[in-house]
């Protein structure tokens, strides 16, 4: 067949040369993009076709028909000859033409789907629409494959795409509906553990909003709107986890100025119950669920706003019907299962927490100027305390003993009994008891809370308030009697495992914390000890021994600290050495994951940890307490939510046990209850109010600082 060397070639006589050759050399290349000029031929190549020279007319689908050129090549066997037909340098190039060495079907389909005419046969001088040429330098056959791997993923997805339409199409709209469902129940998440059905079947109206902004934005700016909304989103549902962690365990929500530093008490517990490997892991875990479930809620807020553009037209109808759906539930005030169908949750925890923001900052301001005020603050050293001059006083906190374990029906019956049995051994040892109740400023946890409120008779529900309190000239209880200087003052401190600045504040002369008592037995859980060896050892290092003046001590007890399990039982006092009799009795206990998930099992083993607790230190009063011996005992918190109920208060006991009538007789205007168990209706006082009672009752004189 002639070779046709016409510089202006039809469409179909130029397919063959973007169908895939023997790489032509870099000469032809360089020649076929040179200029548009006739490309210089050899003496045997004619300059101009003949009409019979004329290719033949291809069909009209566009398939390229295999020529066979007359004249040889010029140049050596592995190299085409400069007159080989190319395409003209010059040609423009249709825009989205594939130029990657496609075959010339697949490139003739999209040219029919794009509208070109194909030559008609028969008619000579109708030139067909010309098919796109190859750029200038994109030789066809030398066009490099996808590189990088995120080109190549897509590569892979696409041609997946290509063989499966039917499971992709299924994919597609499977993500998309879990998109929704995701963006859906971030929306309508309570901030609480105990969910209903019913919250996750309301309309938000979060949702109305962001899908009309969506929508009516460019696409450049409605990704930034969706990357923005669908990140503020996925904080906003990881505070309400966090939420619900903190009323599980603290029965309050996450404070997002003050609790972070409570996250290193948390991975204390951790590293004292799971040990440092499982604490590593369960860290990692939970940083990892973090960051995946806020970048999964972006992605998914992303995708569903493309989609809602995509369709603008439904997308307007479908809004308009839901708003107006939602103004008549609110309107109407509609609900299910009590439960109003117009919600605006995400709004409002957003607005409450930027108001708890506001709030939290003003009252560190304000509790500051509070705390340098003091009833007692400029009272003499003389007039402190005076009616309990020569008394060894001890205050004792046990942990986590509540109003719950006198009176839930599944821990009393035992908790009662021993409160009984302690009441009526004390009496034969000549000791009498009175109680009340007082209301903590914690529950389930944050027990220093509980024990500063107690002491410095100041409100302090909060860490700022903490660290402020205890960085203050303010009087504690404890320091009242180190201010007198008729007391020696000393701190049995068990769950202390690190530097305690604190002591200075609580006027404590000597501090024993957990590696200072010479305990060589297993901990128990958190509890670095078991009550019984705490109390032993404070008698062996300061009670027993003989001194100038009477000893004021503030103890810590921590065997009734969660999880409640293994729990501690009574041993000889005579057998408790330096603890390794406890060996065999944590070996035989239970477990912390076999207690603390069961609600029945974990109260009764909570029940079983207070018995051990009052039964510990009641023994101690007896086995070493004389007729001048003053014990102040009380719980610090009520027990978590698993323990003590949804709802329940804060509430906890509070005693005072004593040989010498006249100690007991000062506080007979209190109307506190007989022996060591309160009445249901013994008073309820504040736990920051009990400070001042107790120096007004025992003779100290106000004389008030304001700061």
């Amino acid at each position: 067949m002639p070779l046709n060397t016409d510089t202006r070639r039809t469409a179909d006589e130029k397919e063959p040369a973007a169908t895939p050759a023997e790489p032509a050399a870099p000469e032809t290349s360089q020649e076929a993009a040179s200029s548009e000029a006739p490309a210089e031929t050899s003496p045997e190549t004619p300059s101009s076709p003949t009409p019979d020279e004329t290719a033949p007319e291809a069909p009209s689908s566009g398939t390229p028909t295999e020529t066979s050129p007359k004249t040889p090549s010029s140049g050596t066997p592995d190299t085409p000859d400069a007159t080989e037909p190319v395409a003209d340098a010059t040609e423009p190039v249709a825009e989205g033409t594939r130029t990657d060495g496609a075959d010339g079907a697949e490139r003739a389909d999209r040219t029919d789907q794009a509208g070109d005419t194909a030559a008609v046969p028969g008619a000579p001088d109708a030139t067909p629409a010309p098919a796109p040429a190859p750029a200038p330098d994109a030789t066809p056959d030398l066009a490099p494959a996808p590189s990088g791997p995120l080109s190549r993923l897509r590569a892979a997805r696409r041609t997946w795409r290509e063989g499966h339409p039917t499971a992709a199409r299924v994919l597609r709209d499977g993500v998309t509906v879990l998109a929704a469902v995701l963006v859906l129940a971030a929306l309508l998440l309570p901030n609480r553990m105990h969910m209903r059905p019913a919250q996750f079947v309301r309309i938000p109206v979060e949702a109305l909003f962001g899908a009309a902004l969506l929508v009516t934005l460019p696409r450049r700016w409605r990704l930034l709107a969706a990357w923005v909304c669908g990140l503020g989103l996925g904080a906003l549902t990881v505070l309400n986890f966090f939420d619900m962690g903190f009323y599980e365990f603290l029965g309050r929500r996450f404070d997002i100025v003050i609790d972070w530093a409570l996250l290193g008490d948390a991975k204390s517990y951790l590293n004292d119950t799971l040990g440092k490997g499982g604490t590593t892991a369960v860290l990692l875990g939970a940083l990892v669920l973090v960051l995946v479930l806020i970048v999964l809620i972006a992605l998914a807020v992303v995708r569903l706003g493309e989609l809602l553009a995509r369709h603008r037209h439904t997308t307007g109808r479908t809004l308009l019907i839901l708003s107006m759906v939602w103004m008549v539930c609110a309107v109407l005030g509609l609900r299910i299962d009590g439960v109003p169908l117009a919600s605006q949750h995400s709004i409002a925890l957003a607005r409450s927490r930027a108001e708890a923001v506001r709030d939290t900052l003003r009252d560190e301001r304000e509790f500051a100027k509070t705390a340098k005020a003091d009833a007692f603050g400029n009272t003499p050293p003389a007039q402190l305390v005076p009616d309990l001059r020569g008394k060894d006083m001890m205050f004792t906190f046990i942990e986590s003993y509540g109003r719950s374990a006198i009176e839930d029906p599944v821990m009393a019956p035992g908790v009662n009994k021993t409160l009984a049995a302690s009441t009526e051994a004390l009496a034969k040892s000549g000791f009498h008891a009175r109680s009340g109740w007082l209301t903590s400023a914690t529950y389930g946890g944050s027990s220093w809370l509980g024990h500063s409120t107690f002491l410095s008779g100041l409100w302090i529900d909060n860490q700022n308030r903490y660290r402020t309190v205890t960085n203050s000239d303010h009087l504690s209880l404890t320091k009242a009697f180190r201010k007198t200087g008729d007391w020696d003052t000393v701190g049995i401190m068990p769950g202390v495992q690190k530097g305690w600045p604190e002591a200075k504040f609580y006027g404590l002369d000597k501090v024993y914390n957990a590696f200072q008592m010479g305990y060589e037995g297993p901990k128990f859980s958190w509890s670095t000890m078991p009550d019984q060896y705490a109390l032993e050892a404070f008698q062996r290092l300061e009670h027993g021994k003989k001194r100038d003046k009477p000893l004021m001590s503030e103890i810590i007890l921590t065997s009734s600290h969660q999880p409640w399990a293994p729990v501690p039982k009574m041993v000889d006092w005579g057998e408790v050495g330096d603890g390794s009799v406890y060996d065999s009795i944590e070996k035989a206990g239970k477990r912390p994951g076999d207690v603390f998930y069961d609600s029945t099992k974990v109260k009764q083993e909570y029940g079983r940890s207070i018995q051990y607790s009052v039964t510990a230190l009641t023994q101690f009063l007896q086995r070493y307490g004389d007729k001048d011996t003053v014990l102040v005992f009380l719980g610090d918190h009520q027990p978590v939510a698993k323990v003590s109920g949804d709802g329940a208060d804060h509430q906890v006991p509070v005693s005072i046990v004593a040989k010498d009538p006249k100690v007991l007789d000062k506080i007979a205007d209190w109307h506190f209850t007989e022996g060591l168990r309160p009445a249901k209706d013994a008073p309820v006082w504040r736990m920051s109010s009990f400070r001042d009672r107790f120096l007004t009752a025992y003779g100290s004189t106000p004389h008030p600082s304001k700061g």
